[in-house]
């Protein structure tokens, strides 16, 4: 199964230089927060609006060292929509594409085609 997470290119840069991709809410967290296709938006939108520095990473669940947990997007909601979260860093090998994820001229993400 493909999972999707953003980050800057220099954030992915640096995990080429690591040999894995890691975020600072790993350690604080203890996991990666990803999406799926029809989800990606809504943190980018969140989160990340308007920013043009970011790459989409397509991550192969099956090449993961670690467990992947479906959780609440809001944790103080548990009926809230789920979203992936990687309990570990990812490996290079698991991210199988990475492609730029630039916003829309309002500043809005879509999920981008292909």
């Amino acid at each position: 199964m493909e999972i999707l997470h953003f980050c800057s290119g220099e954030a992915w840069a640096s995990a080429q230089q690591r040999g894995e991709y890691r975020t600072p809410n790993l350690a604080t967290e203890g996991f990666i927060h990803c999406s799926t296709a029809d989800q990606v938006h809504v943190p980018a939108n969140a989160l990340v609006r308007g920013r043009t520095d970011l790459v989409l990473l397509t991550v192969e669940t099956e090449f993961l060292d670690h467990q992947v947990r479906w959780e609440p997007g809001d944790p103080s909601d548990p009926q809230s929509t789920r979203f992936p979260h990687v309990y570990g860093p990812i490996p290079l090998a698991a991210v199988t594409a990475v492609r730029d994820f630039r916003p829309l001229p309002d500043g809005t993400f879509t999920m981008p085609s292909g």
